[in-house]
């Protein structure tokens, strides 16, 4: 019987994991745990090392694809761990969302060379929903803008300052994102871009979002939620909290 407490060691690829928090505003009872890690160094047999199962799909893909599913779950299995002791790594469900403990709600997310997870009980946070993005440039934030952002949100980018339109759009597009991993696991349904949209962000890292559809008798077009994001390093961390 393999001692409970025991987890595997960390592969070789992952850097020792990071609990300081990234965002501007700390969460109470939650574990928030992230990792850099090097697809280069990803071996063969780290999944059996690690006693991470990894999914049909996951075995099919490509390095960079297993070295992010693989960071991820380590980061998520280490968050179960610290929160209650569970030696467990979250499945994917078919709908491929991370499959949490039913008390359990949290989220995992990656992008170039870092990922991480975050875990709370039921009875504390209702959903989270945390998403990581490379920040796009200038050139690219332009041509994604009309496909990620309502149009009241390209008159406010607009008007905005121009040196803060990449960041503006990799923002909404993050934010919208973790949005949908926080809700989704309570509505159960699946919803867009066009569904919601910024209001209002400040630099120092807050986000207020509203609903511009009704997902269930809760959740109505025009509710208004509160967000938070990070820059470091390139990279945009957003993070969307429903308090239980």
């Amino acid at each position: 019987m393999p001692d409970m407490n025991s987890v595997p060691a960390l592969p070789a690829f992952c850097s020792p994991l990071d609990a300081h928090w990234p965002l501007p505003y700390v969460l109470p009872d939650t574990v928030l745990l992230s990792t850099h890690f090097n697809t280069s160094q990803l071996l063969s047999d780290d999944f059996q090392r690690s006693a991470i199962e990894p999914p049909a799909t996951i075995q099919r893909s490509v390095a960079k694809r297993q070295a992010e599913f693989l960071a991820g779950r380590v980061c998520a299995r280490a968050a179960l761990q610290q929160l209650e002791g569970l030696n467990l790594s979250p499945a994917i469900g078919e709908d491929r969302a991370p499959v949490w403990p039913a008390h359990i709600c949290g989220s995992i997310t990656h992008s170039t060379g870092r990922a991480a997870a975050i875990v709370a009980k039921k009875s504390h946070w209702r959903g989270l929903g945390m998403d990581l993005e490379n920040l796009l440039n200038a050139e690219r934030a332009e041509r994604l803008a009309a496909e990620i952002l309502t149009p009241p949100e390209l008159q406010r980018m607009a008007a905005g300052r121009h040196d803060q339109l990449a960041l503006w759009v990799t923002l909404t597009f993050s934010v919208k994102e973790s949005l949908f991993k926080a809700l989704y696991p309570i509505v159960q349904q699946r919803f867009y871009f066009e569904h919601a949209e910024v209001l209002e962000w400040t630099e120092r890292g807050d986000v207020r979002l509203r609903l511009l559809t009704n997902l269930s008798a809760e959740w109505r077009n025009g509710t208004e939620l509160d967000a938070q994001f990070g820059v470091r390093d390139g990279q945009l961390l957003s993070l969307v909290s429903i308090r239980a």
